[in-house]
């Protein structure tokens, strides 16, 4: 009878301790995502403004890297059998740096062969003005987001410890800890969208490079080849 009379009262006192015990809230990442202040609105927009540069930037710059090796073969051919016209509407249906660079130079032909090389220099810086648009702005995305990220942190735990001294007695470890803990989401969101951005525009400088690469090549073929005619 004792021991079972005890058993019933610690069952109870069990009972008792888990209804009285708080719930364990579970964050979720759409709930960091919304925990970070209003820092976290400046980040969210250089965000999507970097996805966006970055998704212009590809498709653009694969529209521009079209092969050009087989474009030089067919005005190879126009120009060596005189048919510049027709090695001018080619170009003009391509629409590419490269072709864009090679109609200039099909216009100029006639012309002393340094003309022709400066004015085919020139669309090329024109071009190449064209696919670097828009880089800048991704590279300043890149730096400028870790250092929102630490301002928002900062001034968050500004927050969290001007509330911690406006309280009376006792300080709640869940009070300083909860402030902190969402001062910091703005760090790592800014590190994220730093680190996106800083990734996006390495591969979009490279992808250029190898592109103005094509062209210089392309146009040394063509000066070539108006030599030799």
């Amino acid at each position: 009878m004792i021991l079972a009379q005890i058993s019933t009262e610690g069952q109870m006192m069990a009972d008792t301790l888990a209804v009285m015990e708080p719930g364990r809230e579970s964050i979720g990442l759409l709930d960091l995502m919304i925990k970070g202040g209003y820092m976290m609105i400046p980040l969210y927009i250089l965000f999507v403004l970097a996805i966006f540069i970055f998704v212009e930037k590809v498709i653009t710059l694969r529209k521009a890297a079209k092969p050009s090796k087989h474009l030089m073969d067919q005005i190879k051919i126009l120009v060596q059998g005189g048919k510049i016209d027709q090695a001018k509407m080619l170009c003009q249906g391509d629409n590419t740096p490269v072709a864009n660079m090679i109609a200039k130079g099909l216009e100029r032909i006639g012309s002393p062969l340094k003309n022709i090389e400066v004015s085919i220099e020139n669309v090329g810086k024109i071009e190449i003005y064209k696919l670097e648009k828009n880089l800048g702005i991704l590279a300043t995305v890149a730096g400028a987001a870790p250092m929102i990220g630490f301002l928002g942190t900062v001034a968050g735990m500004i927050r969290a410890f001007i509330g911690v001294a406006q309280e009376e007695g006792m300080v709640s470890p869940k009070l300083l800890s909860t402030g902190i803990y969402e001062a910091m989401i703005t760090t790592a969101t800014g590190l994220v969208v730093g680190i996106i951005a800083y990734l996006g525009y390495n591969y979009l400088v490279t992808q250029v490079s190898k592109l103005i690469h094509s062209m210089e090549y392309t146009s040394v073929e063509f000066i070539d080849l108006l030599q030799d005619k």
